[in-house]
């Protein structure tokens, strides 16, 4: 059976998003400085960071698969990232 290409098979999913509390934070100065900012961009598998022509990182909470790689490749201090709160963040739906 051959699956269909990613973007196929994640458009269905929804993101329920929550605007009191967003569960991720770009401390820019820090991010800019360790050089986190490139590599949340680049290792992001859903493409939710991306760089503003000032330099700035931006964050499309809404496409986020809340699989934590970003956090991981952070330097402490860059990124605060956490599950959102009960009933928001991503639904995965298949097919």
């Amino acid at each position: 059976m051959k699956l269909a290409p990613i973007a196929e098979r994640l458009a269905g999913n929804r993101f329920i998003l929550d605007e009191e509390e967003p569960h991720i934070e770009v401390n820019q100065e820090v991010a800019a400085r360790t050089g986190t900012a490139d590599r949340i961009i680049l290792v992001c598998p859903a493409h939710v960071y991306s760089k503003a022509p000032d330099g700035t990182v931006q964050v499309e909470y809404a496409a986020c698969l809340e699989c934590g790689t970003c956090f991981e490749v952070a330097d402490p201090g860059a990124l605060s990232w956490h599950y959102p709160r009960g009933t928001y963040g991503v639904q995965f739906r298949e097919g």
